[in-house]
């Protein structure tokens, strides 16, 4: 059974910094393709980063040079950094792996 276990969000002011966790079990983790995906109220779901099992990246403009994606095999988890933050990075933040397995959100709040 797959599962993917969001963690690390929550409230904080504009300008600061989170980094979520996406723990993943049931996959042979180093062979995927990881993303991020954020939805925010009344909006779609859209992808904010990807990393794929060699390493490489790529992030939506909105966030570039601002958020980082990065992966430990090891653990089984991929990272999301994310600095600067903006009232409009306000959303519920999903990771998603290759094989389209969602995890369940976790919400991120930036306050103006």
């Amino acid at each position: 059974q797959v599962q993917l276990v969001e963690s690390g969000g929550g409230l904080v002011q504009a300008g600061g910094s989170l980094r979520l966790s996406c723990a993943a079990s049931g996959i042979i983790f180093r062979l995927n393709s990881m993303y991020w995906y954020r939805q925010a109220p009344g909006k779609q779901r859209e992808l904010v980063a990807g990393i794929t099992s060699g390493g490489s990246t790529n992030y939506a403009d909105s966030v570039k040079g601002r958020f980082t994606i990065s992966r430990t095999n090891a653990k089984n988890t991929v990272y999301l950094q994310m600095n600067s933050l903006k009232p409009e990075d306000t959303a519920v933040y999903y990771c998603r792996s290759g094989g389209s397995y969602w995890g369940q959100g976790t919400q991120v709040t930036v306050s103006s």
